[in-house]
């Protein structure tokens, strides 16, 4: 199972330098989930940025290339329990307690995951 954070679906839909990383997770066909609350990140900075139209474009792929999972109380409290351990924003304790539940795979370049077991982790890589 692999989960693909905010910022890996955003970096694949631009295109940009670390697209090719998150490629391997979105495009494999294998066991992919989707956190609601990444559906919510990746269509705010879309329509922030290219307008609604853009955005309902990307999370319609998102939601064709996996399965939606949505925030339930025992996930809920499961991120919460993280975010105080670890010391994580609401947005990556919620990320990372869905892939913890369901055994999977987190795809990252945000480096508060680096090193953490179950994660795979790129350095964000700057466009030139």
């Amino acid at each position: 199972m692999n989960v693909v954070d905010s910022s890996g679906w955003l970096e694949y839909f631009a295109n940009a330098p670390n697209a090719g990383f998150f490629a391997r997770a979105i495009e494999s066909g294998k066991d992919l989930i989707i956190p609601v609350l990444t559906l919510f990140e990746v269509y705010k900075r879309v329509a922030q940025q290219k307008g609604p139209d853009d955005a309902m474009t990307a999370v319609g792929l998102m939601t064709q290339q996996g399965d939606l999972i949505d925030l339930t109380a025992p996930l809920a409290l499961s991120a919460a329990e993280l975010s105080v351990r670890l010391k994580l924003p609401m947005a990556d304790s919620i990320i990372l307690a869905t892939a913890q539940a369901y055994q999977a795979t987190l795809w990252t370049q945000d480096a508060d995951f680096e090193g953490m077991p179950g994660v795979k982790y790129v350095a964000k890589e700057k466009a030139q």
